[in-house]
């Protein structure tokens, strides 16, 4: 770790040094001003100085230095913050946005993009890239007082640039490694003066990927994107307390399935990354997004605010699952989930009080359907166990001897039919249609009892009806072995032809549509403490929630129903800024207990018999540190450090007979250190440059009783620059993502050669015109 911190310490010294020349300028800043940054996830504008919650923004001046591309380049460099399984999701303080053991249908933290909550499958399939962005908040730890259900871990808030009364636009051209190329265009300005104002963005990717596929003669990881966002602003001047914004986006998006493997028992397999599958390993997905704000100020104090959603998000997935150039195993998953809300808001911000109280109402529908050749893998412990009954079944109190012999004979036979059959071919349909309803009432506020003590309060009342329903087929789709070909086995043989097919032929029914509905009380409750106009510190404790819900088990073919899960919180804050505010240095500190944690778990069937149980309690703990510091208009530079640790305190799962207690086990993809750091130079001749870097502890890819050998992610560090030279109207860069071509992989199979392996190193060429 120390050789680690040193390293990126170094490479901001290096950038430091190289700074030092001073001629004529393009545009300038103030020597060391700085513009107060707006956290709006709270649902009320607060400085990030006033914010006790752990929030990382990223603005729009950060992605356009740093050269951010996509939500996956702000994980990278936020701390307490990872990718999962590739860029399929990421983790908050060691909590996946989707579950942390399989668990729970509902997400653990959610993407707002322009104040549309975004479904699960948009985390990879949606609007991510950063394109005309203004900014983007990271809120770390649970937001269940104010965002609801699916903020557990916290949430990512994005929010696109607005328009304004002055005309401005800007293009862009890139061209990078792995043949991407993308051009994109923004700007707007008023369509009526001073009431009336628009905002359009466009921008086209396409990329040939790193993984090459020789026996289907294509890129399986290429991409090509769309994204269209327009925005309409009105401020009336009949109504001149009265803002209203509109927006509209739409985003297509081909690429490789949303993980797409590399061999690895080839050679140099980083340099030359291969997919055999004759299948194709594709993602089509489409996403559009209404949203409509609107606020009104009532007096001076009171704000009226309203905004209305409404978004679609479609994807298709086709995927081979023997990773090879025979047709053995492969399938589709088509999902569509539509998603409208609605929410009332009054804001108050008096002497003493500030707060805000809030109706909340949404209603998400989606459908799964997924198709599949499947094999599964013979349940040979359960053969055995059926066999041995059998066999006992005319001893009604067999000796132990007697219990000896039988499960010899039984574990000989099943050896021998294993051997013919290893696993089991299924045609498989699935359909799995659910409806989520919820409604809420919310309210959160800071009341001033003294000129430096506050107290903090909030509570969430939220109800939700959540029903569910499955429909399945399933055919066994192979060829049963041949009684005759086992001798004086012939019978057993037939007994069990007939056992595999009516274990097959239970996964194929249906379950009728079920309504479960769910009631939680979130409280949340604080103290802040400003020792001076410019440090404060806050110990907050607030109560975290994830609904219950009901999983699709698909080896029975049942709906099996699980309760909430809940945490409770508690965090303290550090708040300080130095040197009139040019330097900022903030900290929290957090421990989490979890109760009824919602886990998957195996019954014993077969692969496909699991279900989740509320089943386990854990807890987490760890702290964030951010600084930041513009030491003049030149020069400016930040770094950050986050520290979680992880921890299963009660986690069994049973499988047929048996169970495994994996008590003690760290969350999968939970990072104990995270550490990233980058400095920015403008020269007065108009050069600019950017260095930044950002290191991965060791973490975990699953949670099981072979977790420390079988499932370890080993630590990365990757450097990334742009350097460049720009003038009022235009600028040209060159950038440069993993510098040092580090080699990493996210994910490995054990039982097949392959891997998710980190993207490699990447040069590229931006030019941009502003006007």
């Amino acid at each position: 770790m120390r050789s680690q911190l040193m390293m990126i310490g170094a490479a901001s010294g290096l950038a430091l040094v190289a700074g030092m020349a001073h001629a004529e300028t393009a545009p300038a800043l103030d020597a060391t001003a700085v513009e107060a940054i707006i956290v709006t996830g709270e649902k009320t504008s607060r400085t990030l100085q006033q914010t006790v919650s752990s929030v990382s923004v990223t603005t729009a001046g950060k992605i356009e230095r740093e050269n951010i591309q996509t939500l996956y380049d702000v994980v990278n460099r936020t701390a307490n913050m990872s990718e999962t399984y590739g860029k399929t999701g990421f983790t908050i303080r060691g909590v996946s946005n989707s579950n942390v053991s399989g668990g729970g249908i509902g997400g653990l933290a959610t993407v707002y993009v322009d104040g549309a909550a975004l479904p699960e499958t948009a985390v990879f399939s949606g609007p991510l890239e950063m394109w005309d962005i203004g900014q983007v908040e990271v809120l770390r730890g649970p937001q269940s007082t104010l965002q609801g259900r699916n903020s557990l871990a916290g949430a990512v808030i994005i929010r696109s640039t607005d328009p304004t009364f002055d005309y401005h636009f800007r293009a862009r051209a890139t061209a990078a490694s792995g043949d991407e190329r993308s051009i994109a265009f923004a700007g707007g300005g008023p369509l009526v003066a001073d009431q009336l104002a628009f905002r359009l963005a466009v921008e086209k990717k396409e990329a040939d990927g790193f993984i090459y596929n020789p026996t289907r003669h294509e890129d399986a990881d290429s991409l090509d994107n769309l994204s269209v966002r327009g925005k309409l602003l009105l401020t009336p001047t009949a109504l001149p307390d009265l803002k209203v914004l509109a927006t509209y986006a739409h985003n297509k998006r081909e690429s490789g399935y949303l993980f797409t493997y590399a061999r690895t028992d080839t050679p140099d397999y980083y340099d030359h990354r291969l997919d055999y599958s004759n299948d194709p390993t594709r993602s089509d997905a489409k996403t559009d997004i209404f949203t409509l704000e609107s606020s009104y100020r009532l007096s001076d104090p009171l704000t009226l605010s309203a905004i209305a959603s409404w978004n679609k998000v479609w994807t298709l997935g086709s995927y081979d699952t023997d990773y090879s150039a025979a047709r053995i195993a492969y399938g589709t998953r088509e999902q569509t989930y539509k998603t409208a809300s609605q929410e009332l808001r009054l804001n108050y911000e008096g002497e003493r009080l500030k707060g805000l109280l809030g109706l909340y109402h949404a209603r998400r529908e989606g459908q799964d359907v997924t198709t599949s050749l499947t094999n599964v893998p013979f349940p040979k412990p359960t053969l055995v166990s059926v066999l041995t009954s059998t066999l006992l079944a005319g001893a009604p109190n067999p000796t132990p001897a007697q219990q000896a012999a039988a499960a010899a004979q039984a574990s000989a036979f099943a050896n021998l039919y294993v051997a013919a059959l290893p696993v089991i071919p299924v045609d498989y349909l699935g359909s799995q249609p659910d409806e989520i309803e919820t409604t809420a009432i919310f309210a959160d506020g800071a009341f001033t009892l003294t000129p430096r003590l506050s107290l903090l309060g909030g509570l969430r009342y939220d109800h939700e009806e959540n029903t569910g329903s499955s429909v399945q087929k399933a055919a066994f789709a192979g060829t049963y072995p041949d009684p005759a070909a086992f001798g004086p086995y012939a019978a057993y043989v037939t007994l069990v032809n007939q056992f595999v097919g009516g274990m097959v032929a239970q996964a194929g029914a249906t379950a009728s549509k079920s309504t479960r509905k769910f009631n939680a009380f979130l409280p949340k409750v604080g103290v802040k403490y400003d020792w001076t106009p410019d440090i404060a510190t806050s110990l907050v404790v607030q109560r975290g929630y994830r609904s219950g819900g009901s999983t699709v088990n698909i080896a029975r073919s049942s709906v099996a129903p699980y309760d909430q899960e809940y945490t409770w919180n508690y965090e303290a804050a550090l708040r300080t800024a130095w040197l009139d505010g040019a330097l900022t240095v903030n900290a929290n500190a957090f421990y989490v207990d979890w109760k009824d944690q919602q886990v998957l778990v195996n019954l014993g069937l077969n692969t496909y018999d699991s279900q989740v149980e509320n089943a386990g309690k854990s807890h987490l703990y760890g702290f964030e540190l951010e600084v930041a510091h513009r030491v003049d208009a030149q020069l400016s530079w930040y770094a950050s450090l986050g520290h979680t640790r992880t921890k299963f305190d009660d986690f069994t799962v049973k499988v047929g007979t048996t169970s495994s207690d994996l008590s003690g086990a760290e969350f999968p993809y939970a990072p104990h250190w995270t550490l990233s750091s980058g400095v920015d130079y403008r020269w007065n001749n108009g050069l600019v440059g950017h260095l930044d870097g950002n290191y991965r502890g060791k973490a975990y890819s699953q949670a099981d009783v072979s977790q420390a050998s079988a499932a370890l992610i080993k630590s990365r560090l990757l450097f990334n620059g742009r350097f460049g030279y720009e003038r009022q109207h235009w600028g040209a860069y060159v950038f440069g993502k993993n510098l040092l071509n580090t080699t990493y992989s996210q994910y490995r199979r054990n039982d097949v050669p392959i891997a998710l392996l980190g993207d490699p190193r990447v040069i590229g060429l931006t030019l941009e015109t502003r006007w």
